[in-house]
């Protein structure tokens, strides 16, 4: 069995809604052991959270206040964003963190905050899974630092060359999240470097999805990731047993700086 790495995966809500707070819980946990801060990506929370950070200034503090950490949006809804703009914004994440970036990457939803019928986006959710395969497809072809001819059903990019590239390559790794019981996430995840699975309840219910994994994947798991966000205080090994490779304790929307300091401080899983 791999090693379980561990991630802090934070909320950027009230008291973490300063990204030089952030920065330094980042280069606190990098001191401590972990292995990677993550950061949620949300536009808006509901009552009685009230201030909340932008995702990406938020990991480019992460970036340049630590130097091994792995970070990135966990996860990002795509469907919501210019896959154009996403294209620039990795690749200079990844080159300003020499190559530490990891993109996730999920459908989003409407129900925690209304984020999107609030400001207008797309709430039909196998529309938004096509715009989300489509923008997965401009950035693998904007990575490749190649000009992108791309006309689809919601993008258009005509001959326009990402540069400079990301560090890593062939490109970002990008994790897919999903809901263990619904196959088509799971199939998108097999295409990709890993898998974040919601609401996982059980470690027998993360090993079907590592089982379901493995058969679309022909048995190619040696460099392909699963991370799973486990409650505080519950033992993360039967997880690692499950096949998870990342353990990502979870915070409630607006939890408390010294909460997330006393986890931190407890160190990553042995």
């Amino acid at each position: 069995m791999n090693r379980l790495r561990s991630a802090l995966w934070l909320p950027l809500f009230d008291d973490l809604a300063d990204p030089r707070v952030v920065a330094h819980l980042a280069a606190e946990a990098e001191e401590a052991g972990w292995d990677g801060c993550f950061v949620w990506d949300q536009l808006c929370w509901r009552a009685p959270v009230r201030q909340v950070a932008d995702p990406w200034i938020a990991l480019a503090a992460i970036a340049a206040a630590t130097e091994r950490l792995r970070l990135g949006p966990m996860v990002a809804a795509l469907a919501r964003r210019r896959p154009a703009k996403v294209a620039r914004e990795t690749a200079t994440l990844d080159r300003l963190s020499d190559g530490r970036l990891t993109l996730g990457v999920g459908l989003g939803s409407d129900r925690f905050a209304g984020e999107l019928s609030r400001t207008g986006e797309e709430l039909d959710d196998r529309r938004r899974g096509r715009m989300l395969d489509e923008s997965l497809a401009i950035l693998a072809a904007a990575w490749s630092g190649e000009p992108v001819h791309h006309r689809g059903e919601h993008y258009t990019v005509e001959d326009i060359a990402f540069l400079p590239r990301p560090v890593q390559r062939p490109g970002v790794p990008v994790w897919a999240a999903g809901f263990p019981g619904n196959l088509k996430p799971v199939r998108r995840a097999a295409r990709l470097d890993g898998f974040f699975p919601a609401n996982v309840e059980h470690p027998d219910q993360l090993a079907e999805v590592v089982g379901a994994l493995t058969a679309l994947r022909h048995g190619e798991m040696a460099s392909y990731d699963i991370a799973v966000g486990v409650p505080l205080g519950v033992d993360p090994e039967p997880y690692a047993r499950a096949g998870a490779t990342w353990w990502l304790p979870e915070f409630d929307p607006g939890v408390r700086l010294d909460t997330v300091r006393g986890v931190l401080r407890d160190g990553p899983a042995a």
